[in-house]
């Protein structure tokens, strides 16, 4: 078992299972920021690529009943670095795809591959944070918005220079190979530890994994508007200038980050409880607000309201799941996935026979229902001291 009570020792282990985070933001945000030119590629239509990009969603579905059994084979250890190693090689099989129905496989696959990483990987983070004691998960997913970021800006150095996926999805694997080669030493052996439980609270086992799967969807149909309206709202509704319009997403990217660097200090000091069920309030309340004010400036204080409302809902509801078991944290997993899916035609819906405002009006509404269902989950403690790099650990 890896040391965690020297500071050289927590720290590797900390970037080791960062590491894994970036590897997941990054292999996500290399190929979605190619969409157009896979589109192109593959001679697709609007519904077409429709139907392509839910072949990803439905390979995370499928993945619900598998990835309970292959972490019980694997453990969270072996399960995250062989999704990880296998990770890389969809990128590459995605360039090669020469028809819709191929690259449609392959998305699909994708799909199962980052479900696996995605649960094994969040169990490394609640494994990590259980035993070196210091509030963590925040900062990990912080992480995996950093690759999300840094993925989008190879992709768009490469797009410079070439059209073609193959180079720039090589290049993106060797990336991905030499991080996961760097950091599978120090992933964390063993499982995490669940409380014992009593004939009544294994009933509510799967009472807790309903409420932390809805919460889960909800919180992904916020976060996926964020990235898919928000330049939409400011250009057609408060009419923004050009320049202004791509803004909106980086606002609330960019609050969620910096939150995120602080939220887990938030949990030690306020517990995890009060931190999603108050930011997810935020959240809402807050886009709520500046969707009946109107215009463009209330409109970004909004979407920052989201950005840091939601910084640490989903990494508690996936630490909580975590702790529940993989099982459960496949559910919050394929929840996720369903709320991603089924956001943006249900927003468009309205929007097409209303206008975007009322479909920003769903958007608002969703971490309300966040904050509710969360309110029906027992919480634990959250760990008595914040992560810090420059820290020294207890000795054991």
């Amino acid at each position: 078992m890896q040391r965690l009570d020297t500071p050289a020792g927590l720290r590797t282990t900390q970037l080791a299972v960062a590491g894994m985070f970036f590897i997941m933001g990054f292999q996500y945000g290399s190929w979605v920021s190619r969409i157009p030119t896979i589109k192109a590629g593959l001679h697709l239509g609007d519904a077409q690529l429709g139907l392509l990009l839910l072949a990803s969603g439905i390979g995370s579905l499928a993945a619900l009943p598998l990835v309970p059994g292959l972490m019980a084979r694997f453990g969270s250890k072996r399960l995250t670095f062989l999704t990880g190693l296998v990770s890389p090689l969809m990128l590459i099989l995605l360039a090669l795809a020469p028809d819709f129905a191929s690259a449609a496989a392959v998305l699909a696959a994708t799909g199962v591959v980052m479900s696996g990483l995605f649960t094994g990987v969040n169990t490394q983070g609640a494994i990590l944070e259980a035993r070196s004691g210091r509030a963590i998960m925040a900062k990990l997913h912080a992480t995996f918005s950093l690759g999300l970021f840094v993925g989008a800006l190879v992709a768009s150095g490469v797009g410079l220079l070439t059209d073609a996926l193959l180079p720039h999805f090589l290049l993106a694997a060797v990336v991905l190979y030499v991080i996961l080669l760097l950091s599978r030493t120090r992933l964390l052996d063993g499982v995490l530890e669940k409380p014992e439980r009593t004939g009544d609270s294994k009933r509510s086992l799967g009472y807790i994994a309903v409420f932390l799967g809805l919460a889960m969807a909800f919180a992904s149909i916020a976060e996926g508007a964020m990235n898919d309206w928000t330049g939409l709202y400011l250009r057609d509704i408060t009419h923004a200038s050009e320049d202004l319009v791509p803004l909106g997403i980086a606002v609330f990217s960019g609050s969620m980050v910096v939150a995120r660097l602080f939220a887990d200090g938030w949990r030690t000091r306020f517990g995890d409880r009060p931190i999603v069920i108050g930011g997810s309030t935020l959240a809402g309340a807050g886009l709520g607000l500046a969707l009946l004010v109107g215009g463009t400036i209330p409109a970004f204080i909004g979407f920052a309201c989201v950005g840091v409302g939601m910084s640490a809902v989903v990494p508690c509801i996936f630490l909580a799941g975590a702790q529940q078991g993989p099982g459960t944290l496949s559910v919050i997993s394929g929840m996720g996935t369903t709320g991603r899916l089924a956001g943006p035609p249900l927003i468009g819906f309205v929007s097409q026979f209303s206008n975007l405002a009322w479909g920003m009006a769903l958007v608002a509404l969703a971490p309300l229902v966040v904050a509710v269902c969360l309110t029906r989950v027992q919480w634990r403690p959250a760990p008595a001291r914040p992560d810090d790099a420059l820290a020294t650990p207890d000795p054991a």
